[in-house]
This record gives C-alpha cells, sequence and structure tokens, in this order.
C-alpha cells in the first residue's frame, strides 16, 4: 500500500519525494485557508466597496490610511499567489507518483479556482448582488476542502498499512504495576491533605481552564465590552462546579474499568481511596451547588449546566464511550456545551454566534482526542473501549484527524462571517490552524507517541489561543 517517502524519481524536481510532496500540498491548504480567513474579513468589513474595478485598484497617495483599499489588495495579492500555489500542485501531481483520486482533485480544484477568480470579478465590477450569496465563500470552502482531501488520501497511501487495528480487552495490566500499593499517611494533616487532592482530582481540573474559556468565549461574544462581573463569576464558578460534578460521576462509573488501563489506574476510586457512597455525595453537592449558582443568572444557564453534567456522565460515559466507535465524535457536543451557557448567562437565550462557537468546539473535538486515542491505543483496547484506533486502525485515525481539522478551520470561517471578529482572530486561527495542521501532517510520518502527544499539545493550543483571540477581540478590539 505504501510508496517510498524519499523516491527521487517520484516527483519532478524539486519536489523529487513524497514528504516533500506532501509538504507543498499542507502549505497549499494553508494558502487556501489564509485566503478563506482574508476573504471572510474583506466581506464583514465591506472593503470590497473601496475598488469597483478588476483585477486592480488605484493606489492613492497615502494607501496606509486607506484601512479597507488595504484590505482588498491584501485579498487579491493573497488570491494570485494561491491560486499559484494550487496551480504549481497540480502540475506536480500529474507529473509525480500520486493516486489517481488525488490527481482528479487536484484538477477539480483548479477548475473550481477559476471559477471562482470569475465569481470574485464579477463581485468587484458588479456587485455583491450580481451572483448567489455566499457563492464566493461556498467556493473557497469547496476548494479548501479538495485539497485537504488530496492529502488526506496522499498521506494514507503513502505512510498507511492495510490492516493496523487491534483486538479489544487484551490481558489486563498487573494492578501493581499500574498503580502501586499507596500507604495512608499516619499525620492528620498529611492523611487530609491526601484526601483533600484525591476529591480534587476527581474534579478533572485538568479539563476546567479550557472549558472556562469556552464560556468565557461565549459570554464576550453576547455582551461585548458591557460584560459584567457578576456574569463572570458566576458564570465560571457555575462551570467549574458543573465540571467537577461530571468528573466526579465519571470516576464512579468508570472505576472497574480504570483498573485495567495504565493512565487510569491510580484514579482515587480505582485504588479505593475514595468509598463510592462519598464519591456519588460529592457528585451531587457540586450538581446542586452548580444549579445554585447558575440559578443566579437565569434558568436557562442552569438548565444547560445541568444537561452538561448529565450528558457526559450519563450519555457519554455510559453509553457513547462504551459502544459506539463515534463516542468522540458525538461526546464532542459535552464540550460545545459551555459556548451556549455563556451566552445564555448575557442573553438567556441560544443565539447564532452561540451556536457557531459551539460547532468549532464540537467538529475540534474529534481532532483533538483522537491523538491521545492514538498516544493510548492499548490502554483503550484493554478497557475494552472501541475507540478509533482500536477499531479502524491508526491509519483511518489519522486520516480523521485532518478531517476534523478541515472541518474545524472552516467552521472558525464561519464564526468570523455572522460575527464581528476581526484582525486579531483571523491571525490568530491562522497562525494556529496551521500549526495544528502541520504537527497532523508530521504524525503520519513519524507515527510515535511522542509524535501523537506533539498534534495533541497543538491541538490545545490552537484552540486556546483562538477562544482568547475571541475574548479580547469581543471585549477590548
Amino acid at each position: 500500500m505504501a510508496h517510498s517517502l524519499d523516491s527521487s524519481d517520484s516527483f519532478p524536481r524539486p519536489i523529487r519525494g513524497h514528504r516533500r510532496f506532501s509538504a507543498v500540498l499542507a502549505a497549499t491548504a494553508l494558502g487556501v485557508y489564509l485566503l478563506l480567513i482574508v476573504g471572510a474579513t474583506t466581506s464583514l468589513t465591506n472593503a470590497a466597496s473601496s475598488c469597483s474595478s478588476w483585477p486592480l485598484c488605484s493606489v492613492p497617495p497615502d494607501p496606509l490610511s486607506h484601512t479597507e483599499l488595504a484590505i482588498v489588495w491584501g485579498h487579491r495579492i493573497a488570491a494570485v499567489v494561491v491560486g499559484a500555489l494550487v496551480a504549481v500542485t497540480a502540475g506536480v501531481a500529474i507529473l509525480g507518483d500520486v493516486s489517481s483520486r488525488v490527481r482528479n482533485a487536484l484538477l477539480v480544484t483548479v477548475a473550481l479556482y477559476v471559477v471562482q477568480v470569475g465569481v470574485g470579478a464579477v463581485t468587484a465590477t458588479v456587485g455583491p448582488a450580481a451572483i448567489v450569496p455566499g457563492l464566493h465563500l461556498g467556493l473557497g470552502v469547496a476548494i479548501f476542502s479538495l485539497v485537504v482531501l488530496a492529502l488526506a488520501w496522499d498521506l494514507e497511501s503513502v505512510t498507511g498499512r492495510e490492516d493496523d487495528a487491534i483486538e479489544p480487552s487484551p490481558e489486563p495490566i498487573d494492578p501493581a504495576e499500574a498503580a502501586p500499593e499507596r500507604s495512608i499517611p499516619a499525620g492528620g494533616l498529611a492523611r487530609a491533605r491526601l484526601t483533600v487532592f484525591a476529591y480534587f482530582k476527581m474534579m478533572k481540573p485538568r479539563l476546567m481552564w479550557l472549558l472556562c474559556l469556552v464560556a468565557a468565549a461565549g459570554m464576550a461574544l453576547a455582551a461585548g465590552p458591557a460584560l459584567d462581573a457578576h456574569t463572570i463569576v458566576a458564570t465560571l464558578a457555575g462551570g467549574v462546579l458543573s465540571i467537577g460534578a461530571s468528573g466526579t460521576f465519571n470516576h464512579v462509573l468508570e472505576r472497574d474499568v480504570d483498573q485495567r488501563m495504565s493512565r487510569t489506574a491510580d484514579r482515587p476510586l480505582a485504588t479505593e481511596l475514595i468509598p463510592v457512597r462519598n464519591a456519588l455525595l460529592f457528585g451531587f453537592v457540586l450538581t446542586g451547588a452548580s444549579m445554585a449558582v447558575f440559578l443566579t443568572i437565569n434558568p436557562l444557564a442552569a438548565a444547560l449546566g445541568l444537561a452538561a453534567i448529565l450528558f457526559y456522565s450519563v450519555v457519554y460515559t455510559l453509553l457513547l464511550k462504551p459502544n459506539t466507535v463515534q463516542n468522540t465524535v458525538i461526546g464532542g457536543a459535552a464540550g460545545a456545551l459551555p459556548a451556549l451557557i455563556g451566552w445564555a448567562a448575557v442573553t438567556n437565550e441560544i443565539g447564532l454566534p452561540a451556536l457557531a462557537l459551539a460547532g468549532v468546539i464540537f467538529l475540534w473535538t474529534p481532532a483533538h482526542f483522537y491523538n491521545l486515542a492514538l498516544a493510548y491505543k492499548d490502554d483503550y483496547a484493554r478497557g475494552g473501549f472501541p475507540m478509533m484506533p482500536v477499531v479502524r486502525g491508526e491509519t483511518v485515525t489519522r486520516k480523521h484527524i485532518l478531517y476534523y481539522i478541515a472541518a474545524t478551520l472552516v467552521s472558525t470561517v464561519a464564526l468570523a462571517w455572522i460575527t464581528t471578529l476581526g484582525a486579531l482572530y483571523a491571525a490568530t486561527v491562522a497562525v494556529f490552524g496551521g500549526l495544528f495542521l502541520w504537527a497532523a501532517v508530521s504524525l503520519h510520518f513519524e507515527q510515535t507517541e511522542r509524535a501523537a502527544f506533539r498534534s495533541f499539545h497543538a491541538s490545545n493550543a490552537f484552540l486556546g489561543a483562538i477562544l482568547i483571540a475571541v475574548v479580547v477581540d469581543a471585549l477590548v478590539l
């Protein structure tokens, strides 16, 4: 199935090998994505109205003082550069050793790019009313999707294996090896400290910062600079408590499976450090406290907070995770709910920008978590979980990571399209989206636990950066 990665006669000079061709494909995808971001910015600022000629615009004596004209020029220069990159990539594919579907996808990309240029010319000279609304953006999304498909298919043929799935539930690990027996300190203070830390660990604190940032972005989009302190404090406090409740119930429900997995065998309930009854009581107390805090804002925020707890604890933990390979995909709704909670805390309703932000989180989740599933593939098999790398194999998982990265990047463009987010957001998603995509491409060639964690951390950096950009852009700029 695989080709030689560095064969000197696979492609014409200076490409020559598949690694360089994959790099060119990835660069083309990033270029098209950057063009989408610039195009969305041009549309949002109505900059196109400053230039009614095509392909060139007149340059005023002091161009730096004409922001809208500078945006138009940036868009058209980017279109020329990206168009050249698309043409070169397609030409290399025609001359090089690639599959027919990769070659055909790139040829269709060239054709669509020509059509998109024509649509852009009509829009500039006649006006946006002359074309179907959203046609220009739709063509850009189609072009980006085709380039990413070509990249994923080519990487699959070059680096993949026919059958790299594994049988679930191999021999369980030795509990003593995974989680050595813990000695309880004799001193009262040391014992209390250990117990407090165990309860804190059940709350899954590592998830809190990112999910609270999602809620903060939802609040910022809804209120802008008018966001008040009470809403911020109550929403984040209620969010922390609901995340803690969800994590606690998850620990209770998976305590037996946790003992079979090395990454979870030292959890407080798996090691019986905390009694199940106490953990359940703690979870219900956190749930009640979360609802009480959310109700100081409005009932909708409280209802969404309760829905998040129930979805993660019951739907994801009990129904999805042990029974379907799509557990991570559908389970992404749990991480998307804080976006709706943040918006509802301000407006007492669910708006389109909140749904768009939730869509970004939902599509990002598989691209993020599949990396962790690759790193802990054997562990999840021991636990009996039908994760993508276990059931479908590593090759399919790596391909799906690229698919979901592409979908996530498109959703960030949609978020920019329906909000007033500006240059800071656009630059952030372009830079960190590029790093995320590059880490995922590298994962295909390296195929190690280290590379999977690198892509996992790149996904965290991507989402954290764009959420911060949303908050700053909405509150300050």
